[in-house]
């Protein structure tokens, strides 16, 4: 079994590359990736359900959350295993980041191989959004649209 994953970013002008790595079954997983074409700001950054992009980002369905949890935060204990948070894109449009994660595994029946990695258009919120927001907040984080997508594929590994 490799310990290496990848993930290609694909969407409308918005492009990247997402390596995740878990040097065993009892350690966290790290995510580190670069997205280009984002508005400048934070863009929230999820799991998916399903490898599917058979009608766009949208086939990937709801976050990864085999727990039936509400959305939240990556630090949060009650959460989506999807709920990755954001990624911040600079003034140039690029995120690059480093995501150490206990949840996200590559290993085991809650595996994330063969899911989708999401990148959206707007923040979210961290399930921590009120009023009219309240509802959506807690199955999404209001992050908005998919800006690209891209099944998570095992790749060759790297130690």
């Amino acid at each position: 079994m490799s310990n290496h994953a990848v993930a290609v970013l694909r969407g409308e002008g918005v492009n990247g590359v997402v390596h995740i790595h878990q040097k065993s079954e009892s350690e966290p997983a790290v995510l580190k990736g670069e997205i280009s074409g984002l508005t400048a700001g934070l863009h929230g950054f999820h799991v998916h359900q399903y490898g599917d992009s058979t009608n766009g980002c949208i086939s990937a369905g709801p976050h990864f959350n085999p727990f039936g949890k509400t959305h939240a935060g990556p630090k949060d204990e009650n959460r989506h295993v999807g709920d990755l948070g954001n990624v911040e894109a600079g003034a140039d449009g690029i995120a690059k980041f480093e995501i150490t994660d206990s949840l996200v595994t590559l290993y085991g029946v809650n595996t994330v191989i063969g899911r989708s990695l999401v990148v959206h258009a707007g923040t979210d919120d961290l399930g921590r959004g009120t009023g009219d927001k309240a509802e959506e907040s807690l199955k999404t984080g209001n992050a908005g649209a998919r800006a690209a997508c891209g099944v998570i594929a095992l790749a060759a590994p790297t130690d």
